[in-house]
């Protein structure tokens, strides 16, 4: 599997009897489960969840939301090894998170609906699970002010 933060773009067809998103480059390489996180409002972050093993695609469904990714040897605070980005049921793709990274999210909108699909069974993650504060690498604040 790919060891780099890599964005799988998707796309949206639109005619008269609505739309149909996707990610038709998406393959579910080595996808051993699957879960839906729904904030109960705008503006809420889950961070920082880091992971030496266990890698995550992620794709939001409804909504947007602003998705962070950061090595685990970052320094804490070092803004500069942080990967930024926002994704949107409106322009779809499909963010891979390898092992050896910690991630955190926050929803831009009310609804907002991410699926993470994991490369690790409920087995597999456990002790390979690592937690950090959420401002730990403050990126979120630039989103509300």
């Amino acid at each position: 599997m790919n060891r780099d933060i890599t964005l799988i773009k998707g796309g949206i067809a639109v005619d008269d009897r609505g739309s149909l998103r996707f990610a038709n480059e998406f393959h579910f390489e080595g996808v051993k489960r699957f879960y839906q996180v729904e904030n109960y409002r705008r503006g809420f972050i889950r961070a920082w969840h880091g992971h030496e093993r266990e890698g995550k695609y992620v794709w939001v469904s409804c909504g947007s939301a602003l998705v962070g990714a950061v090595p685990l040897d970052a320094e804490k605070g070092d803004l500069s090894r942080v990967k930024k980005f926002v994704l949107s049921d409106k322009c779809p793709g499909v963010l891979w998170i390898p092992g050896g990274h910690y991630n955190g999210f926050m929803s831009l909108e009310e609804n907002t609906r991410i699926l993470f699909f994991s490369t690790a069974s409920m087995e597999e993650t456990q002790g390979d699970d690592i937690r950090l504060e959420y401002d730990t690498w403050n990126i979120w604040q630039e989103y509300f002010r």
